[in-house]
């Protein structure tokens, strides 16, 4: 039987899948936004959505992680972003600002892979041969059920790992060698119109600002003026379930900073949707001068949450399948604050890219694996005229780098800035470099975890067979055929919940398969496989 329409719901984290629930509930389940309740732990919404200043005595800006959207496959994302205005003008969508912003600075990197002696290398050439295809076909052919928890390097030859292709995929996605198999062959059917595009990376869509001023900033401010109530500093620390099979939620448990323990009781009409665990949980932060510290006991509480409602019912999934193994699941990423345009102006002369064009370059023979973007500038609704930003990171972590004889696991931000000075050979602007930016750096120890190989039960279903008044969201629920690590997938997830829980008589929209198309599908892989 649908929600009724007086329903109270609780949404557990504030991060896009419960943001976009609240949407939907509002726009499509017409719920009133003064009976939708968000539950942050953080004093901000959007999870690992962010873009904001530093939070370290050296100041500048952070953004943990860039998003990188694209046309095809974000087809819920734009669903909800078409019903929400910007910041500056209630007339235009956060869609079509977008649709307008990569217009004006389209992505068209000329220098996706830099090479050791520094030149650019031809990325158009993706160096994949017979075996490497055949591999590929293999594993495309495969059913999920045959993959099973099976790593990606048990399915490729080495020769494949060297190979243009593999530099610019992993790093434009962050997969690593021992990542989930299943994941690999998902992202090649989702992104299968980028093989012939991945060189320049011109299907991706980016934001005017960063992911939180342009996307969450938006969607946060049109929640409250739908009376959406958001409450900061909020831990969830158990839910109580009903019933010999836990489908029904009865009770929220909750810790406010300085306040008594307290409890919610979920009413015959009450919902309550779940954020299950976090990558970017336990995060950590660095300057110029120190080091950011590798948190390895959990101490944010997202994954525990995870781990106690497993314990309910064993379709609630296994938590430690994704954050069981920090040194699988962790890597580090630094943002750059200056005031002054020398770096980003040889950058350009370098590339020939302006920035906010280029999207990443990749140092390939780079011990850490360094890749870098600069974004159009500003990146930040706030930033100050003559201050300008670039993002990188680095898969390899625990190794020497190339310039700096240390791990970038134990390097201070003055040291990474020392191995990007390094590696880009800009000797006669280095002092000025270091003398005009501020260095933020982000260990995060469980980033890739989504990625981590797993078995069928170890995700839960978004609404698992026979939940009354509740559902999981984020990165860490089933959703057959679609991908994680974008931010698709957790309003998908939303959206899904929601529209089962309510009765939305609205269809969801289709996950898109690029090999379904017959254009797409041909010029893709004559790249791939010619």
């Amino acid at each position: 039987m649908p929600a009724s329409k007086n329903s109270k719901v609780y949404l557990v984290g504030g991060g896009i899948a419960s943001l976009a629930a609240a949407a939907f509930l509002v726009r499509d389940a017409e719920v009133p936004g003064q009976n939708i309740h968000i539950l942050e732990q953080l004093p901000i919404a959007g999870g690992s959505m962010d873009g904001a200043p530093a939070p370290t005595a050296e100041g500048g800006y952070v953004t943990r992680g860039g998003r990188m959207f694209e046309e095809e496959h974000y087809v819920c994302l734009w669903n909800l972003l078409e019903s929400i205005p910007t910041l500056d003008d209630a007339a235009v969508s956060v869609r079509q600002e977008m649709l307008a912003f990569n217009i004006e600075h389209p992505t068209l990197a000329k220098a996706r892979i830099i090479n050791g002696d520094r030149t650019i290398a031809d990325a158009s050439r993706l160096g994949l041969d017979a075996r490497d295809r055949a591999d590929m076909t293999r594993l495309l052919a495969l059913p999920e059920r045959v993959i099973g928890a099976r790593r990606i390097d048990d399915f490729f030859q080495p020769h494949f790992f060297a190979s243009n292709f593999w530099c610019m995929w992993r790093t434009t996605f962050a997969f690593q060698t021992w990542h989930s198999a299943i994941e690999l062959k998902r992202y090649f059917l989702a992104f299968v119109q980028e093989f012939d595009r991945i060189h320049t990376l011109s299907g991706v869509r980016r934001s005017r600002y960063n992911q939180y001023d342009s996307v969450i900033r938006p969607v946060q401010e049109w929640l409250t003026a739908q009376g959406v109530r958001t409450e900061f500093g909020v831990t969830v620390t158990g839910v109580e379930f009903s019933g010999p099979d836990a489908r029904r939620v009865s009770r929220l448990q909750l810790e406010r900073a300085g306040a008594p323990a307290e409890s919610v009781e979920l009413g015959d009409d009450d919902y309550a949707f779940l954020t299950i665990g976090s990558m970017t949980s336990d995060t950590t932060y660095g300057d110029r001068a120190t080091v950011p510290e590798l948190v390895r006991d959990k101490r944010d509480g997202s994954w525990q949450l995870w781990e106690s409602i497993a314990k309910k019912a064993p379709d609630f999934g296994r938590p430690t399948a994704f954050c069981g193994n920090i040194d699988e699941t962790k890597w580090e990423s630094f943002t750059l604050t200056m005031t002054g345009r020398a770096l980003l102006d040889r950058i350009q002369e370098y590339t020939g890219n302006v920035p906010g064009e280029g999207a990443l370059m990749t140092w390939k023979d780079s011990r850490w694996l360094l890749s870098v973007v600069v974004p159009a500038q500003p990146h930040f609704r706030d930033q100050p005229e003559n201050t300008y930003t670039l993002w990188g990171y680095s898969l390899f972590g625990d190794v020497p780098g190339d310039h700096v004889p240390k791990k970038m696991d134990d390097c201070t931000g003055a040291e990474i800035l020392d191995e990007l000075l390094g590696h880009l050979g800009f000797d006669d602007i280095a002092d000025e470099v270091r003398a005009t930016t501020e260095v933020t750096t982000v260990q995060m120890p469980y980033i890739d975890a989504q990625f981590q190989r797993r078995v069928v039960g170890d995700r839960p279903l978004v609404v698992p067979a026979g939940a009354q008044n509740f559902a999981f969201l984020g990165q860490f629920v089933e959703i057959p055929e679609d991908v994680v690590f974008t931010v698709e997938y957790s309003v998908r997830g939303a959206m899904t919940a929601i529209y089962h829980h309510f009765g939305v008589d609205k269809e969801i929209p289709a996950i898109y398969h690029g090999l379904a198309d017959p254009k797409v599908a041909w010029s893709a892989l004559r790249t791939a496989f010619a």
